[in-house]
């Protein structure tokens, strides 16, 4: 039998009340139409609900397993009719983000917050992309929005009709060792031959569909591949690989000593990224983080590295 949630209502009011006579007060309505409620709930489930023995309404132990069980479908059911309405007014049910690995998780954490604030019914659900990975989510809508991704994106994603790109801005690279690497104390600018018999740590393309690339890689050189930045960072510190890194991500390694910068005779360019999105995406909560994007300080923000206490 399925639980009236009207009826859940009333039990809960006479509970918070105290009284039959009470909770009719508040609800507006005579205290006989919530003995009848109570009644035919109790011959429903064929339990007590209410020891009505006293002058306050005491809950039976049957009664305060319902209502404590109750009061959960009471909030999904009052969460859904708030979603529902919001969603008819125009707020996805989720929006999903891809984000280049040159993207500082606390920087969009700080958006994240903001958003929250709104009280909107949108989930977000957050994906780490590398390379062409976020325009293969974009492509095959595994995402909505795409952050940050590189700027050589595929000639079907420059189709005005289905996609927008916006550029977010600059990213710069540094070749990072670890100061104890031999690397660190060979002449500089380093070039071809010194490098390509060092290994090298690269992160993998997470494209699934447009065929992935690598950057930064010599010919023949040895190399670990890795699936996250902090894996590369790890392997690099260690001295087990060398190889490039955004710069404002390297910085705080490089400032403390943990990494060197090393010169290199043909350096890798610093290269423009993006941000992208589905047209056909009309929603309120794209709508509000395209808001963001929009503002020249959030862009630069979000390619400034890890926040560190000079931000705070």
């Amino acid at each position: 039998m399925a639980l009236d949630l009207e009826a859940l209502a009333v039990v809960d009011e006479i509970e918070r009340r105290g009284s039959f006579a009470a909770a009719a007060a508040h609800l507006g309505k005579v205290p006989s139409a919530l003995t009848y409620t109570v009644r035919r709930l109790e011959q429903d489930l064929d339990v007590l609900i209410f020891d009505r023995r006293g002058s306050r309404a005491k809950l039976t132990a049957a009664g305060q397993l319902l209502l404590k069980e109750g009061r959960e479908l009471l909030r999904a059911a009052e969460d859904t009719s708030l979603r529902l309405r919001a969603i008819a007014s125009g707020w996805e049910t989720e929006l999903r983000i891809a984000l280049d690995a040159v993207i500082a998780f606390d920087r969009i954490r700080v958006l994240i917050d903001e958003f929250h604030r709104l009280k909107v019914p949108t989930q977000l659900r957050f994906s780490t992309e590398v390379l062409d990975g976020s325009w293969d989510a974009l492509l095959n809508s595994r995402c909505d929005l795409a952050i940050g991704a590189p700027y050589e994106a595929p000639s079907d994603l420059f189709d005005g009709a289905r996609f927008r790109l916006r550029s977010l801005g600059e990213v710069h690279w540094v070749f990072c060792v670890a100061p104890h690497h031999p690397l660190a104390s060979a002449s500089q600018p380093l070039g071809r031959d010194q490098m390509i018999g060092h290994r090298a740590v690269a992160i993998a393309d997470t494209t699934r569909m447009l065929g992935g690339r690598s950057s930064g890689l010599l010919n023949g050189q040895q190399v670990i591949t890795v699936a996250t930045l902090e894996h590369k960072l790890a392997l690099q510190m260690s001295g087990t690989g060398v190889g490039y890194l955004p710069a404002m991500l390297a910085k705080p390694y490089l400032d403390s000593g943990r990494l060197v910068a090393l010169k290199i005779q043909e350096p890798k360019r610093k290269a423009e990224v993006r941000y992208g999105w589905h047209t056909r995406n009309e929603g309120k909560a794209l709508a509000w983080w395209l808001g963001k994007l929009d503002n020249p300080r959030v862009r630069s923000k979000l390619l400034a590295g890890p926040i560190t206490a000079a931000d705070q």
